[in-house]
């Protein structure tokens, strides 16, 4: 393994594979040099930058880039609900629609919400400081509340991490009835690995989007959104307060590359099993929205 490789396991194939990452070398700069890291904290985090690019994406000239895009990434055009040349800015193929053929929902289970490479934990604590990737990790500062923290006490969690070359759109992983959109106003870090080795506060110091859903099946479950560099749009397409079926669209990110999390209560999911090991082996599980991740419990 070469030195500051991020790697996965597909769960398609069951290899484990070297991550594209866009951005590399300016990522790589800005998080492991104290140049870089200056500038980080005078500029990049801050939602300005992100606003300036993000209208930088949605002009036409921004459209030249995206057939390059797709080659360099090899995404599949067959799976777009839209032809390429439909697409008038870089934004507007960024959170593109896909043929509802494309991604499949699972049924009798739990399903991913994303696209995008996953961790799962299945014992999560709202008291103190749980592990991920062998970094603490604040619950209660993630929810921006120390009460609902302690309802997921014991709970699992799945931690999703988008790219810049997935798909964009997020989607429920449950039925339910999802409630209003909480906003936490936080910093626009990236949620890179490289960013978060060494820093991995940024979850939640990154601007968050937290939805509380009401599942007959698996109690209250919170859906996170959580901001990235050059994504300081989150956007919701979901209606508060109407009853919603498994693999519904939630919303979507603008240019850039996310993270999505889900909280479940304790005794509420058992995680696939593939997905335990490879987390508890350091590696992220690559998956598409829609399917399974996880076995409900039945408690009503």
């Amino acid at each position: 393994m070469a030195k500051g490789e991020v790697r996965y396991k597909d769960r398609r194939d069951g290899e484990v594979k070297v991550e594209a990452i866009f951005g590399e070398r300016p990522l790589r700069w800005v998080y492991g040099n104290p140049l870089g890291q200056l500038a980080q904290w005078l500029l990049i985090r801050r939602w300005i930058v992100s606003a300036w690019y993000g209208r930088k994406m949605d002009t036409l000239p921004s459209s030249l880039k995206i057939k390059p895009f797709i080659e360099q990434y090899a995404l599949d055009e067959g799976e777009f609900a839209d032809p390429v040349d439909d697409y008038h800015s870089f934004n507007e193929f960024f959170f593109r629609k896909l043929k509802p053929s494309a991604r499949p929902i699972a049924a009798d289970s739990v399903v991913f919400p994303a696209d995008g490479r996953h961790l799962a934990f299945d014992d999560i604590t709202g008291e103190s400081n749980f592990f991920v990737k062998g970094q603490s990790f604040d619950l209660a500062q993630f929810l921006g509340d120390a009460g609902l923290a302690k309802r997921y006490d014991g709970g699992s969690m799945l931690l999703s991490r988008l790219c810049p070359v997935d798909y964009h759109r997020f989607h429920f992983p449950c039925a339910g009835q999802p409630g209003t959109p909480r906003f936490i106003n936080g910093w626009l870090y990236s949620v890179n690995p490289i960013a978060l080795i060494t820093r991995p506060s940024i979850f939640w110091e990154n601007k968050r989007v937290v939805t509380a859903i009401e599942s007959p099946a698996l109690g209250q479950v919170q859906f996170v959104e959580i901001g990235a560099t050059m994504v300081g749009s989150i956007r919701q397409t979901y209606t508060p307060g109407e009853t919603v079926a498994k693999g519904d669209e939630k919303g979507y990110f603008a240019f850039g590359g996310s993270s999505v999390a889900v909280l479940f209560e304790k005794g509420r999911i058992e995680f696939d099993t593939d997905l335990l090991k490879n987390t508890g082996g350091g590696l992220e599980t690559y998956a598409r929205v829609g399917e399974r991740m996880a076995q409900a419990l039945g408690q009503g």
